[in-house]
């Protein structure tokens, strides 16, 4: 089977970009115009995670920092057999290490801008192809009452799923940081090298997926234990199967967070994408669909995307996290200053970028 890893067609890598240059004030006054009309749907991507200290895959120019990204495939993680047993055990063992910091990341400026637009209900939907939850929290860490989990889950569509559940191949879920509990358990020597690890701060480079890189460190994967599910166990089965509740590379989206996805934009009445090069299709799918359905689309991204040169594409290129929160206060006026949840959240977030985000020199595939 062959499966390739999305990416940018090197025609568009090599171009010079067709975006106007801009002040920063006339980016912020061009986006926040385009949102004010309301009812505006939100695609976001990795870039909106970076100053989370969650590195992105793609730097600037739009190709990988990691020119050995080898990501392990759906058809590979789902293998019964003791190949797939092999390749779940390297999985896991480097997600097992390299979960904690996505776990542990907090909410940026941008993501608490996102949220201040959504509970002002100019933002009727976001979709986000991130899976560390970080939009979630924006959400609830400031207004837990006014946002419950049916209102949560209906205002956020996780296109590629999230690292924050797990389920075993027989459909039984469990939370992660339960999951995380039995790794533990099954593997004691590697539950002190973490702790070791975070206690020394010398925790790997992290993918947006939760995966790091540990070759490094000179072990096997054939001496970690992944737990059998206890939910099979109790109906009489054996069952060490698991994946997260991510969408890996090969496997398909749920048709049901497929239509959803379309029904967001058709539901809206102009689309932002935020923080993308939009490599996958499922991400520019979307795109394509809200032009087709004449929707008004806007793009704030440094770099190549997919989308470049596209007609009816308006491309603004500048970081989002330097200009979202005064997009955020522009389009609120008054009630960014009178709104308590909104000001809150307006005074929010984190800048803790990787130190060093472009990881291009050599290691291991990952």
């Amino acid at each position: 089977m062959r499966i390739s890893v999305p990416g940018i067609p090197q025609a568009i890598l090599s171009a010079v970009s067709s975006a106007p240059q801009v002040s920063r004030s006339e980016a912020v006054e061009r986006i926040a115009a385009f949102i004010k009309p309301g009812n505006v749907a939100v695609l976001t991507g990795a870039g909106v995670s970076v100053d989370s200290g969650i590195r992105a895959y793609r730097g600037h120019d739009g190709r990988y920092m990691n020119p050995n990204y080898k990501p392990i495939l759906y058809h590979e993680l789902i293998d019964k057999t003791a190949k797939g047993h092999a390749f779940r055990q390297r999985y896991w063992l480097r997600s097992y290490l390299g979960y904690p910091p996505v776990r542990d990341a907090l909410p940026n400026p941008t993501h608490y801008a996102v949220a201040a637009l959504q509970h002002a209900n100019f933002i009727s939907r976001l979709i986000t192809q991130n899976v560390d939850g970080l939009h979630h929290k924006a959400l609830v860490t400031k207004a837990h009452a006014h946002w419950p989990p049916p209102k949560l889950s209906s205002s956020i569509l996780e296109l590629h799923g999230t690292l924050h559940r797990v389920h075993c191949n027989r459909g039984h879920v469990v939370d992660r940081g339960t999951f995380q509990d039995w790794l533990s358990s099954a593997n004691p020597s590697w539950f002190a090298y973490a702790q070791e690890m975070e206690r020394m701060g010398t925790q790997p480079r992290t993918n947006p997926d939760g995966d790091v890189a540990v070759e490094h460190l000179g072990i096997s994967y054939s001496d970690f234990q992944i737990p059998d599910c206890p939910a099979c166990l109790l109906e009489n089965h054996t069952n060490t199967v698991h994946k997260p509740q991510v969408v890996f590379f090969g496997e398909s989206i749920p048709q049901s967070v497929k239509e959803a996805s379309y029904d967001s934009i058709d539901s809206s009445d102009r689309l932002l994408v935020v923080g993308t090069t939009l490599a996958t299709y499922s991400a520019f799918r979307l795109l394509k669909h809200a032009l087709d359905t004449h929707k008004p689309v806007m793009l704030l991204n440094i770099g190549p995307t997919r989308a470049d040169n596209i007609t009816g594409v308006q491309k603004i290129e500048y970081p989002t996290g330097s200009v979202l929160h005064d997009v955020t206060r522009n389009v609120l006026g008054i009630r960014a200053v009178e709104d308590e949840i909104v000001r809150e959240m307006l005074e929010s977030g984190i800048v803790r970028p990787p130190k060093d985000t472009d990881d291009r020199a050599p290691r291991a595939a990952g």
